[in-house]
Order: C-alpha cells, then sequence, then structure tokens
C-alpha cells in the first residue's frame, strides 16, 4: 500500500490475498477521487469514462480489482480503440474495397497472385522514441514485424518514415524537458538499424524530413511488408470452444507498462521521468527464431489464430482474439514466464513487454506446437483456453481476480466530437531575392543543401536494405558512386517468378498545414507518382495519421479534412487501406506537431525486368515533362526556403493523374522509358538535378513552352501529377502514341557535364560535380 499516494489510499481495499491484490472502491467514489484514481493510475480515462466504469460495476453489484481497472485504461485508450477517429475514418477509409482485399487485421492482407497475398501495415511509435529514440523505435519495429508475421505471413521489407525538429536548432531554444533533435535523430536511425539488421529484414523505403514543429515531438512511423501462401495467412481470432492460447516468445516484465496510455497523452517536460517504464525494450535476437517457428506452426496448419501482443499486452490480446471468434476466454495468469520475481497480477496482465505472440491452438496440436517452438529455443507456455460466454475469467495462483463481459471491456468508448474546419485565406508574399536578382544557379544549389531535400544516405546506408537478397530496385539508385533518391524500392518477394512489389511512402506536412484537404490528395497522388516511376500499378495503402489533441476542434477538422482528401483519390482509383494507424496527442504544452498523414503504398510490378530507375542513361535520350504546372507554390520548399508564403497548396486533378498513370505504365511495358521521376519537393528544378546525380550526365533543358508562368514558378513548383520522363533512341514515336492525351512537352535532352536550364534566357547552368556536392554533404556535415 505504500505506494499509493494518499489522496486515493483510501479507495484501495486489501484482500486476502499472498500477493498485491487489491478491489478498487469505485461506489463511494466522488468525481474528484474518480480523476484522481485515473491519474494515478496511469489509466488516461477521462470523467465520463470513469463514471460509465462506476457504473457498470455498480450494476455488477461488486467493485472492479485493480486488474479489471487497469484493463479498461488499456482497452479504451485512445491507441487501442480509435474512440476520436472511428466515426470519421469509417466515413472516409475503411468502405474503399476491391475483390483483392483478404484481410483486414493487424495487417492488411491483399491478392499478389493466384496462389501468394502480401501483408502491409504502417504504425507509430512516437511517444516513446521521443524520450527514448534508440528503444522506442527498435521497439516500433519489432511491432510492426509482429503485426505482420500474426497474419501468416514473412516480413519481407521495412519502411521508416521519420520527422525531426532541425538537427542545428539552438540549444539555447530547446524547451527544458525536450532532447535536441540531432540527438533523437541519431538514437532513432541507431535503433532501427540494429533491430532491422539483426531480424534480417531489409529496409528499402521511408524519408527524413526536418521541421521546427517537431521540436517537442519527433514522429517515428515505421511499416512492414509480408508475403504468404494464400492457403497459410491466418486470422486474429480463435476458432472454436476449446481452444488453448499459447503464449510465445519472449518472458514478461516491467518494461511496457502504460505503453498505449502514455502515447495517449500529451508529452510533457515531466513525460521522461515519470513515463520511461512505458518504453519497451527490444529483443531482435528472440523475435528472429520466433519469426521462423511461428510461420513453420502455421505451415503445419497447426494454428487457429494468431495476434502479436503489441497495445495493451495480454489485456488486450486474449479479448480480442476470444471476441472475434465469438467466445470468452479463461487465463491462468500464473503461468506467464516473467523476467522478475513480485510482479502484481495487473502488471503482469497489461506490461507491453517486447516478442511476444499469442497462438490460438487445437488442443489436439499443442503438443506438436510446444515440440516446434522448443526446437528453435523459443518460449512457448500453455495459459488459457477458449469458452463459451463472452467473458474473460482470469486466476492467479488459483485465486479468481478479473471477470468482465467482453462486449464491455474491448468495445470502448466512440465519439462524435466536434470538429471545426478553419477557412482558407488567400495570401501570397514572394521570396526574397537570393544575393543577386534572378541567380537561380544560387537558389537551386540551397535547395539540394537544405536537410529536406538533401541526400539521406547518412542514414540509407546505416539499413541493410539487401538482406535477402530480393530487393531489385534499391533506395538509392544510379551508378556506382553517383547514386541519387529512388521514388520507390522493388522487391521480388517470390524465387520463382518475376512478378514484384513496389513499396514508397507519400507525406508532406507543409501542404497539409495549410490545407489538410488538399494536402491528403497531394499525398496519395505522390505515392501512386512513386509506384509508377519504377513500373508498379497503385494497388493498396496502408495510412499512419499523426496528429495533435483530438478534442480541440481544430485538431479533430485538420484529421477529418486530411482523411477526406487521402479518401479523394484513394476511392477514385479504387486503392483500398486494409490497415492503418491513429497517432493522435503528439503535442507538448507549447504546440502540436504539424498535421503529419503518412501513407505507405504498394504496387504490383508484372515484371521486374522491366522496371526503372531515377538516374539518367544515356546522352541524346530526350527529356519530357509530363503534366500540368500551375502556379501552386503553397508549402513548397522553394518559398519555405526564400522567405515566401502562399496559401494555394497543389490541388489533385483526378484526370491528370490517371492519364499520367495510365500512360507511364504502358510506356515502360513497351521499354520507352529508360529513366522516370516524378516532380515533388524542389520542382522540376531539383528533380532534374537528382536525375543528374544519379547518372551522372548533365542535360539541357528549356522550360519556356510549359505555359505562361514565372520562371521559378516553373522551376520549382510542386503541381502534382508529374513526371520527368528519359525517353530511349528510336522510341519517342511509340512513347508519344502511350501518352496520347496527357499533356506534356519535349523540354531538351542527355547530354554534357553541366545541369542547363533556359526560360527564354539561360536561368542555370550548373557544372554536375558543383550539384552533386551541394546535394550530398549536408546531413554528414551536420551529423559528423
Amino acid at each position: 500500500m505504500s505506494n499509493i499516494p494518499p489522496t486515493i489510499k483510501g479507495f484501495y481495499i486489501e484482500t486476502a490475498a499472498p500477493f498485491e491484490f487489491y478491489e478498487i472502491d469505485l461506489a463511494n467514489a466522488g468525481d474528484e477521487a474518480l480523476i484522481e484514481l485515473s491519474k494515478e493510475g496511469g489509466l488516461a480515462l477521462n470523467l465520463e469514462e470513469m463514471k460509465r466504469i462506476q457504473s457498470y460495476f455498480k450494476k455488477k453489484r461488486r467493485n472492479p480489482t485493480d486488474v479489471e481497472l487497469q484493463s479498461l485504461g488499456q482497452a479504451w485508450s485512445e491507441h487501442c480503440c480509435y474512440k476520436s477517429s472511428k466515426v470519421i475514418l469509417k466515413k472516409f477509409i475503411f468502405d474503399i474495397d476491391t475483390p483483392d482485399v483478404i484481410d483486414r487485421g493487424d495487417a492488411g492482407v491483399m491478392q499478389f497472385d493466384d496462389e501468394h497475398a502480401y501483408a502491409l501495415r504502417i504504425e507509430s511509435h512516437n511517444h516513446p522514441s521521443a524520450i527514448g529514440p534508440y528503444g522506442g523505435a527498435a521497439t516500433g519495429i519489432g511491432g510492426i514485424v509482429r503485426d505482420v508475421l500474426c497474419m501468416g505471413a514473412q516480413p519481407i521489407a521495412l519502411i521508416d518514415p521519420l520527422f525531426f525538429g532541425p538537427l542545428d536548432y539552438p540549444y539555447e531554444k530547446l524547451p527544458h524537458g525536450v532532447k535536441h533533435p540531432k540527438y533523437l535523430f541519431a538514437g532513432v536511425v541507431d535503433g532501427i538499424r540494429d533491430y532491422g539488421n539483426r531480424i534480417g529484414i531489409p529496409t528499402v523505403s521511408g524519408g527524413v524530413y526536418f521541421d521546427e514543429g517537431y521540436v517537442g515531438n519527433c514522429i517515428v512511423n515505421v511499416g512492414c511488408i509480408g508475403i504468404a501462401k494464400k492457403e497459410n495467412i491466418l486470422k486474429n481470432s480463435v476458432k472454436d470452444i476449446g481452444d488453448v492460447f499459447i503464449l510465445v516468445g519472449g518472458k514478461t516484465g516491467r518494461d511496457g507498462i502504460h505503453g498505449v496510455t502514455f502515447a495517449s497523452t500529451i508529452l510533457t517536460e515531466e513525460s521522461e521521468e515519470k513515463s520511461m517504464g512505458a518504453v519497451q525494450l527490444g529483443d531482435p535476437i528472440t523475435k528472429e527464431p520466433l519469426i521462423h517457428a511461428c510461420l513453420e506452426a502455421s505451415r503445419r496448419k497447426l494454428l487457429n489464430g494468431m495476434k502479436d501482443l503489441g497495445g495493451g499486452g495480454l489485456s488486450c490480446v486474449i479479448g480480442e482474439l476470444a471476441l472475434a471468434g465469438g467466445f470468452g476466454a479463461e487465463v491462468d495468469l500464473s503461468n506467464v514466464p516473467l523476467k522478475e520475481e513480485g510482479l502484481a497480477p495487473w502488471e503482469i496482465w497489461v506490461s507491453e513487454s517486447q516478442e511476444r505472440m499469442m497462438l490460438a491452438v487445437d488442443e489436439k496440436n499443442v503438443s506438436e506446437v510446444l515440440q516446434i517452438f522448443k526446437m528453435y529455443d523459443v518460449l512457448a507456455t500453455v495459459v488459457g483456453k477458449v469458452i463459451k460466454p463472452k467473458i474473460v475469467r482470469i486466476h492467479f495462483h488459483g485465486i479468481k481476480i478479473f471477470k468482465m463481459d467482453l462486449d464491455f471491456l474491448t468495445k470502448g468508448p466512440e465519439y462524435c466530437r466536434p470538429y471545426k474546419i478553419l477557412p482558407k485565406e488567400k495570401k501570397e508574399r514572394m521570396p526574397m531575392e537570393v544575393s543577386e536578382v534572378n541567380n537561380y544557379n544560387k537558389r537551386l544549389l540551397k535547395l539540394l543543401s537544405s536537410p529536406n531535400i538533401s541526400s539521406k544516405g547518412w542514414v540509407i546506408r546505416q539499413y541493410d536494405h539487401e538482406v535477402r537478397g530480393a530487393t531489385v530496385i534499391k533506395p538509392l539508385q544510379g551508378i556506382i558512386g553517383c547514386n541519387t533518391h529512388g521514388d520507390a524500392s522493388v522487391i521480388k518477394p517470390l524465387e520463382n517468378s518475376y512478378r514484384g512489389l513496389g513499396i514508397c511512402i507519400g507525406t508532406n506536412p507543409w501542404f497539409t498545414a495549410i490545407d489538410p484537404f488538399r494536402g491528403g490528395a497531394s499525398i496519395v497522388d505522390e505515392v501512386c507518382r512513386n509506384l509508377v516511376s519504377v513500373g508498379a500499378k497503385p494497388h493498396a495503402l496502408t495510412d499512419c495519421l499523426n496528429f495533435g489533441n483530438p478534442e480541440k476542434p481544430e485538431c479533430l477538422g485538420e484529421f477529418y479534412e486530411a482523411s477526406r482528401g487521402i479518401s479523394f483519390v484513394a476511392t477514385h482509383f479504387n486503392l483500398p487501406i486494409p490497415s492503418g494507424n491513429v497517432s493522435f496527442y503528439n503535442e507538448t504544452p507549447f504546440a502540436a506537431v504539424p498535421p503529419t498523414p503518412v501513407v505507405l503504398g504498394v504496387g504490383i510490378v508484372p515484371d521486374i525486368r522491366k522496371c526503372v530507375t531515377v538516374d539518367l542513361k544515356e546522352e541524346g535520350n530526350e527529356l519530357y515533362l509530363i503534366g500540368s504546372t500551375k502556379d501552386e507554390m503553397g508549402g513548397s520548399a522553394y518559398y519555405r526556403t526564400f522567405g515566401g508564403y502562399s496559401s494555394n497548396v497543389p490541388n489533385v486533378d483526378l484526370e491528370i493523374l490517371g492519364n499520367g498513370i495510365k500512360g507511364i505504365l504502358s510506356s515502360i511495358e513497351e521499354g520507352c522509358i529508360a529513366a522516370c521521376h516524378d516532380i515533388s519537393e524542389g520542382g522540376l528544378g531539383v528533380g532534374l538535378a537528382e536525375m543528374c546525380i544519379g547518372g551522372n550526365l548533365g542535360a539541357e533543358v528549356d522550360i519556356s513552352k510549359i505555359g505562361k508562368l514565372r520562371s521559378d514558378v516553373k522551376l520549382f513548383s510542386e503541381s502534382d501529377s508529374r513526371w520527368i520522363v528519359e525517353v530511349k533512341k528510336g522510341m519517342e514515336d511509340d512513347f508519344l502514341k502511350q501518352l496520347k492525351g496527357t499533356e506534356l512537352h519535349r523540354i531538351g535532352e542527355v547530354g554534357g557535364s553541366n545541369v542547363v536550364i533556359t526560360d527564354q534566357a539561360s536561368l542555370i547552368s550548373l557544372p554536375l560535380e558543383e550539384t552533386k556536392k551541394a546535394w550530398s554533404d549536408t546531413i554528414w556535415d551536420l551529423m559528423g
């Protein structure tokens, strides 16, 4: 009792159990006491929710146990039950469907070919990474791998979109209790590198973004793709009464306690001191054999269902597995293997210790399953069984400590919170001049050297993106020694097939901050552009939606509009979103992060041998601009870098995007295209420079025919649905035939050793070596 604060000590009723176990006197708790019980218990439940729990137990004519109350805190957290977002997700995201959607479980499952399926999922690990960057990022990878694994799929690729404050942020400006972006960046990359490399899964795609809005709360998203035979795909559900629950993998400890409730609150300067225990401890050396053992049991058809122990630990996984099958569960918590002695039952029940999976197994198969895990030297323990009534009943050393209705436990609150969509003010502020009037050489070099555009080789080179030997198109593309960023990576998932998977991400918090709807739509446009650039037809999406406090109407309005924008494009192109994640409360007492939706896209490549990359290939090949360039400078890297502002964020034209997708894919199929690059951050000027850097070839381009626009708009606009394409000699007529009906301009050709761009008069003439140096060095210089 000594650890219970005096303000609520009187509500904890000791029991006769020979271990730490209490009843909580909710029946006599007033509003103030209910709030205090939630706060001090780490439940993160509001007064309305505590009263709902109080009413439930009054009807049962008893008090809850500490185990029951803690379990409700986990199950009803924002992180687990999506209580603030579910209504909006149902409206815009959940109903996008195609016959290729096989399952919507912990990961989405999509048809790959007649015999195989792929799984996809992305999620956040923001708060843990903000206070423990190495462990937070590493366990983020561990969790996303389990999400894919529990569908019965072999993980084959990792993805990591990351967002931090500026690396050169002045230390004297850091708020008290906030870690420097440079420290967080290094720790997060270390965590992803060590975990991913040690389990032998390549990190093939992602992105790194820097903005002052992430100083107090970095955003760490992680994604995973898996492959499986369709016959081996598993449900996150039990099958029948009598199924046995087998807990496999790591032992359970005090690490990760209150992880999901911590993730469902705002970070403060005391977060590290109070919540470091919520950061889990990853163990990739246990994870690697765990993956193999789970997959072998699945291949042998010994499992009825499987689910990972992620948010909420045992307290969520048991009930969700049971209820998904229409049943209940009985658990003996004393069978759970522990890392240390003395854990209270509630700690065992809610701990989020890593590397654990829960299997639902027919009783006749239990011994064979246990033998498989013994062969791989992985712990496997029977902890319970499926029962008919839809309840969870728990005993600990022979004493009943928990009995609750599953419908009440797992179906948490669902709110229609008020949201406010702010009116869009039309504003335009021209960027300042740079050094001397119209010096576009300096402008392009400054953009290329800016941290958001410059080479991320410092990160990418630390990841093993070729382990497993299936990475066909890599994150860095081009000739040896001259690599540039690719638009998408391509994986060859099956040994005896040339069919591939294109993988990429799309995000733009600067667009979304100005216009959430257009920003959300533009992100899906970018995903489509990236996939098409390598020859992959967009097939499915998974999203991670990172926003501030949903109890603030303006914040929820941003979420609503961004979700609507994502749906606008995804619905038109029939791109399902069979899995995803929402991360709210990404803010500090100072400010919320920029609204940061991230979309991970997967495309089907019919034949990987026909894929193309972004680097220029051969002198004399013609260059074309596909799509429509507009004066849409809102959120652009050019305006951000040079002090401009515009409220006019790029607006997706579905017809232009559709024509571009169709024309480019058919041109790649016909072998017309030597190189292709989508136009995104930095516009045409940056995109062309990146293609030249990768191929170590110059280019001469004339943009005078693009339209009646200012030269800087032609160069640096980030209008959607645009690509730069290098067409092979002798294939121009075939290329134009494939792109008939699509706006395009012949803008120049490959050749020389300079990047040359004219618009009536000369705008840019830069030696390739100078261009390459500006793009290559920034992050290396900042990080050492």
